[in-house]
Parts: C-alpha cells; structure tokens; sequence
C-alpha cells in the first residue's frame, strides 16, 4: 500500500497551495471543449454515413473509410503528442491542434468526393487528437492534486460522454440541417478555442530543443504499428481476417513495425513515447483497465444503435433519442463521483463501477426482438453510471500517482489504450455477431421443419395472408425465413452481451491489483 508519505515534493506543494486562478481554469475549459470536439467526431458520422454516402456517390465499403481514416489517424496522433507537448509547449500545440481540426473540419464539409473526404478526414482526426492526451495531462500538472476531485470528473465525463452521444448529436444534425454540417458545424467553436488558448494559455514553456533529436524513425515505426493495427481490427470481422489479402498484409507490416517500433523507443536517445512508464504498477494496471472499459464505451456505442436499426428499424434520430439516456446518466453521475473520490478508496469505486457495468450487460443477455426504449432504460442506466465510476478514479490513479515531468507522455499513451480497447472491442464483438448470428440461424432452420407443428401453422397462415399477391407459398417461405434470421440476430446479441457481462465481472477482481493512492491525491481522507 502507498503511503501519503510517499508523495512527491510536488505533491505537497500542491496541496499547500490550493488557489486556482479563475483564468487558469477557464482556459482549461476552453481546452476541454476542444478535446469533446475532437472526440466527439470519431463518432458523429456513424448514423449518417447513408447519408454521406449518397453525397458522394460512393461504395458502401468506401464510405466506412470515413471513420476508419479518422481513428487511424488519431491513434497514430495520440501517443505522439506526448513529446511534441514537452517540444512545443501546451499552448501552442494546442492552439495548432484546434485550428488544423477546424480547417480540416471545413474542407470535410465541401468535399465532393469520397477520396477528398478521406483525405481531409484523416488530417481532421491526426491534428485533432493533439488535444485529447495535452487536456488529460493539463489536469493533472496544471492544478494542484487536492483538485483533482474535481477535474477529473470533468475530462472523464467528456471522454465517456462525447463517444456516447456521438450518433445522437449526428443523427439530429443530419436530419435538420445536411451531412455537411456535421463538420461546419466545428467551425465557429473551433476558431474560438484556438484564439482562446493562443491568449489565455500559460501553462508551460516550450522547449525546442527536443525538436533536434526527433525520432523520425519511431514515428514511421509507430505509425506502421499502429496504423495498420486500426485497420486489421476495423476490417478484419467482414474480410475474414488473414483471408484477405490487404488484411494478411496489414498484419504482417503491424507485427514487423511493432518488433521495430519497441526496439527503437529502448534504444533511442529521445524516444518518441517513454513506454518505461508502464513500469509504474499504478500506471500500467490503470492503462490495463482504460483498455478493457473502453471495449465496453466504444462497443455498446456501436452495439445499441445497430440493434435498433437492424432489429427494430429505428430511424438516426430516434436510435439518438434512445441513446441519450447513457449520456444523462453519465452527466448526472460526474459530480457525485468526484465527492466519493474524496470519501472513499478509489480502487473500490472502478470496482463498483466495473459491476454496475456488468449487470446493465447481463440484464440485456434476455434480450428479444420487443425491446424498446423502456426495456433499454435500465441497462443504460447502469451502463452510464457505471462507466463513470470506473473511468474517472482509473484517470486519477493512472496519472494523478505518477510524477508531473512523467505525465505529458503517459496521457497520450493512457488515452491510447482506451482508444485500441475500442478497435479490439468493435472487432471481437463483429465476430461474436457474426459466428453467433450464423449458429443460430442453423439451429433454427434445424428446428423450424415441416414436422413443427408451430412452424408449419406459422406458413400457412401466411400463406393465406398472401393469397391473391402473386406466389403465396415463395412469399410466405420468405417472410418465414426473415422471422428466423431475425431471431437468430437478436439471440447474436444476447450471447454478446453476455460475453460483456463476464468480462468485466472478470475485470473487477482485478483492482485488487492496484496500490491504494494517497489522501493528497484526491483532496481528502480515503476511507
């Protein structure tokens, strides 16, 4: 167990001086809102990507690269930020970060075509992310440590909250307004948050020197890494994995690149990311559990909205309205996590919050082809609140414990385990779909045989319906065989959402893993 007495210097300085100047917290809120932007459009296009589509005149497996160049991208962006942070300073990375994402926001929202979309995309998503890692590592260098209470809900509820609503914010916006404002719409606020940092921000100094020992052999490693990764796990579930081609060869550069890539960060004299800091147990196992909570924040995200487009036929808009409950859940639970921070021991809050995450997943194992938004109120519920409980002390203890010079490189690597959970999680729950899908599609036409009573009750009576239509008996076989896929893709779900629910039971047991953080860091007496 740590002991208060253990912490650094630092630490007790902060917690001497407690005076927040009001300038420097507004500019920290200025940073947020740019961080929830940039989040925010990972998935923003989801529900409208028909929609885009169609403005393009593209394929549907073109148009799915307008999420994939995006997050490909911003994983390679993520972890780089860490040393251009310590390079360029808060101030003026950010203030790159937000007018790039801006401009690139705009050109997005006047492509034409699906290749310029792509392009513009994936120079959205690169510049983007500088601005997720630089605000996690703000908070926890900028403000003394007896704050961290209340910054820390606050960037767990953006980074929890922005993905959730994500198609909830597009669908609305596609259905009032068009797709292209779906990206205008970043303008106004992204110049605002460019000239507010560039004026206000005053965080850190930059050190150009570091500029002359960059890595560019690590960042082409990495982004082979990484890069590649992203593609092999977005692609993956629906191009039978190494049995395509572009797929075999993406793995086989990902497992070079990799071997490459860590070589090089142990033997370089500036490494581009310090992976020694997965060294410090309270790190390594908070990045452990970032990883496993963001499969659950990026899969139930795809998983919710897709049943209820494909089961229950629900248009963007109301598969939004559906959702928004999460987000409630989630904004409603933020402060009362900070309080408990200061209350109680932290480790058994994210345990609290991994079985709440659990129960609201198991409670959708009975799920059926009726459910509807009453049906889904308590397991999102239960999945806002606990995701919450179990991402906001997992921040603190990952990053508040650890000594501030070490922070602004493990933010980006922090916020890139998150963001690789959610490109695993997408695609081993596309498989489970899938295989699943299809084993009960046969167990189903096993049983639904003209020796079933039921089922050849069922046909006639549709055959009857259908008298006069045209060919009655093909129109009622086939209106039977959509009633058993049907069926076979919701018990899909159901086996899916019990795979969640075991896992993150699993999970739980393993904070026990985790050093107990000191008093000083969350501001109180930990119980």
């Amino acid at each position: 167990m740590a002991d208060a007495t253990t912490a650094s210097p630092s630490t007790t300085n902060a917690a001497v001086d407690d005076h927040v100047p009001p300038r420097r917290l507004f500019t920290f809120l200025i940073m947020v809102f740019g961080m929830f932007m940039s989040i925010l459009d990972i998935q923003i296009v989801s529900a409208s990507l028909q929609q885009i589509q169609a403005g393009l005149s593209a394929s549907s497996s073109e148009v799915s690269w307008v999420q994939t160049s995006y997050l490909i991208a911003e994983v390679i962006a993520i972890p780089l930020s860490g040393f251009l942070s310590r390079a360029f300073g808060t101030r003026l990375l950010f203030a790159i970060s937000a007018s790039g994402f801006t401009v690139a926001s705009f050109f997005c929202g006047l492509a034409s075509t699906i290749e310029q979309m792509i392009l513009w995309r994936a120079i959205q998503g690169f510049l983007g992310a500088g601005m997720i890692p630089t605000v996690f590592a703000s908070a926890y260098t900028v403000f003394p440590r007896s704050k961290f209470h209340i910054v820390g809900p606050i960037i767990g509820l953006v980074a929890t909250l922005a993905p959730t609503i994500g198609p909830t914010v597009g669908g609305v916006i596609t259905d009032i307004m068009s797709w292209h404002w779906l990206f205008f719409i970043n303008i106004v606020p992204g110049i605002g948050i460019t000239i507010g940092v560039w004026m206000l921000c005053d965080f850190d100094r930059p050190n150009f020197a570091l500029l002359d020992h960059f890595d560019w052999w690590g960042l082409l490693f990495m982004a082979g890494f990484l890069g590649t990764l992203e593609y092999v796990l977005e692609e993956g579930p629906q191009s039978q994995w190494l049995e395509d081609t572009s797929v075999a060869v993406c793995a086989a550069i990902c497992a070079v690149s990799a071997i490459a890539f860590f070589w090089r960060v142990l033997t370089a004299r500036e490494p581009i990311v310090d992976i020694r800091t997965f060294t410090d147990r309270n790190f390594g196992v908070g990045c452990l559990i970032s990883f496993c909570v963001g499969i659950g924040l990026y899969g139930l995200t795809y998983m919710y909205p897709r049943y209820l487009a494909e089961v229950r036929g629900y248009s963007p808009l109301m598969i939004g309205e559906t959702m928004f409950v999460s987000g409630i859940a989630m904004f409603l639970t933020a402060p009362i996590v900070g309080r408990l921070m200061v209350k109680y021991d932290m480790r058994y809050l994210i345990a609290l919050g991994l079985i709440l995450f659990a129960l609201g997943s198991y409670q959708m194992t009975w799920i059926t082809k009726e459910y509807d938004f009453w049906e889904l109120l308590v397991p999102q519920i239960l999945r806002g609140v606990g995701i919450m409980l179990a991402m906001v002390p997992t921040n603190t203890i990952a990053l508040g414990t650890l000594a501030p010079e070490r922070v602004k490189n493990a933010s980006g690597l922090f916020n890139l385990t998150r963001n690789l959970g959610g490109a695993l999680g997408l695609a081993v729950i596309n498989q489970v779909l899938n295989e699943r899908t299809d084993l009960h599609i046969s167990r189903l036409h096993d049983r639904v045989t003209w020796g079933n009573t039921t089922a050849v009750e069922t046909l006639n009576m549709f055959t009857q319906k259908m008298q006069g239509m045209g060919d009655a008996a093909l129109m009622a076989m086939k209106q039977l065989s959509q009633i058993v896929h049907r069926q076979a893709v919701v018990m899909g779900y159901g086996d899916a959402f019990f795979m969640l629910a075991v896992f993150y039971f699993g999970l739980s047991v393993l904070v026990l893993t985790l050093k107990r953080p000191s008093a000083t860091v969350v501001g109180g007496d930990a119980h």
